[in-house]
């Protein structure tokens, strides 16, 4: 059993990327769906004082988050191999923070937790990305994470 666990990480990480680029097909085209959801939350936003933040061109635009996911998913499947695993961090990093959003707005706004009238699958998948994000990067991806910022800041490797 014990030789199997071992791969629940990647597991996770594949799941996540699957769940990521299989988004993209709604928001990348536009997608009535897509249009429901990021309009409802640009109206939202509007009422808040923050037009267009959802928009098209907004800064939390469908196409930006999708890039976001694009990346998440590309550094959680390029860390599935062992000379790269600190990028899997990287991508769980991007996924937590992607998630982290989509949770608190499917909460904490008109959206809802059922915009689709689909069984809350979106929000499902999620709750699902968000929990595993946390746990690579808590308990399974601690070391990549400290090796990734050590990466990217520029620190020495400790001899």
């Amino acid at each position: 059993m014990k030789r199997y666990l071992k791969y629940v990480p990647d597991l996770m990480a594949v799941f996540m990327a699957v769940i990521f680029l299989d988004s993209l097909r709604y928001k990348f085209t536009d997608h009535p769906k897509t249009q429901e959801i990021f309009g409802r939350l640009d109206g939202w936003a509007g009422t808040i004082g923050a037009p267009g933040l959802f928009g098209h061109t907004g800064l939390f635009s469908q196409y930006v988050i999708g890039s976001i996911e694009l990346l998440a998913a590309g550094l959680l499947l390029v860390g599935l191999h062992p000379r790269f695993k600190h990028l899997q961090a990287g991508g769980a990093l991007a996924g937590l923070l992607v998630m982290m959003g989509a949770v608190s707005f499917h909460l904490f706004t008109p959206l809802g937790i059922d915009p689709n009238n689909d069984g809350a699958g979106l929000f499902v998948a999620a709750c699902t990305n968000l929990a595993f994000a946390v746990l690579l990067l808590g308990v399974f991806r601690r070391a990549g994470l400290v090796e990734l910022v050590r990466r990217v800041s520029g620190i020495p490797k400790p001899f």
